[in-house]
Parts: C-alpha cells; structure tokens; sequence
C-alpha cells in the first residue's frame, strides 16, 4: 500500500519550523530597499488555533494534535515616515490553508498562488516565485496609499 503524506504533527511542524523561516528570509530580503522608510518593521509566523478542525470541532486545535487549519506570515510596517506624507500602516498575511492530503500558498483562504503535498521538497524557485509574487503585491499596497 502507498504510503501518503497526510496533514499531522510532522507535517505542520516542518512547515513551521523549516519552510516558513526561509520563505521569511527571501520576503525579508526583497523588502530591505522599503525597511527605512518605515519606523518599525515586524515579520512573524502565524498558527491558527481558533479555527476549528470540522472533522473533530470538540478536539484542542494545537501542533502536536496535528489540526492546524492555518499557518503563515505577517508582516506589519508601521510609522512611513515621509515629508509631505499621512503617516500609515500597512499590514499582510501570507496563508498556508492546512487541507487533508495537500495545502495551498496565497494571501487569504480564497487566493492559490501555489499547492503542495505534505513532506514535499520545496524549490529555491518556489521561494523565489512566492516571496516575489508577495513582495510585488505589498509594493502595489503601497503605492496605492501614496496616490490617495
């Protein structure tokens, strides 16, 4: 019988642990050019322990229960600093959404930027194509803002 790569603890965890640190650090790298012209930059991980598990709702949602419905990114850029500017904010997520056998990669539940397999090797590409396709979009974000 063929063995399958299924959603649980040590799935999630080498996603937690070992994708999302470099998917951070190529975002971290194509928004250094932005990083001063913001007070304060904060980039973290993000697990979803409210969403319940609609196969067992009355189950603890934790890593080691290994039903994480959402792991991903945050960034926050706080205080743009420019003369003749509106001082903003600006916020955005980058969402793995944890299904059975597989996840998808996007801004929200409903975007796919990309799917993978459970324990499935990513690519320096995907990093790439992912960090990039992110980065682009926050950068439009931004640029929106500053018309307005």
């Amino acid at each position: 019988m063929e063995e399958r790569n299924l959603r649980d603890k040590n799935a999630i965890q080498q996603l937690y642990n070992d994708v999302l640190p470099v998917l951070a650090q190529h975002i971290h790298k194509n928004l250094a050019p932005l990083l001063p012209l913001f007070e304060n930059f904060v980039l973290e991980r993000l697990l979803d322990t409210w969403t319940k598990d609609p196969a067992n709702p009355d189950k603890e949602i934790s890593i080691e229960n290994g039903n994480i419905q959402q792991l991903g990114l945050r960034l926050r850029l706080e205080g743009f600093n420019k003369v003749g500017v509106e001082p903003f904010d600006i916020a955005k997520d980058l969402l793995l959404k944890l299904e059975y056998s597989s996840y998808t990669i996007g801004t929200d539940k409903n975007t796919t930027w990309l799917e993978k397999e459970y324990m499935q090797r990513w690519e320096q590409a995907e990093y790439e194509m992912l960090a990039g396709k992110w980065s682009d979009e926050l950068i439009d974000e931004i640029t929106q803002r500053l018309q307005a």
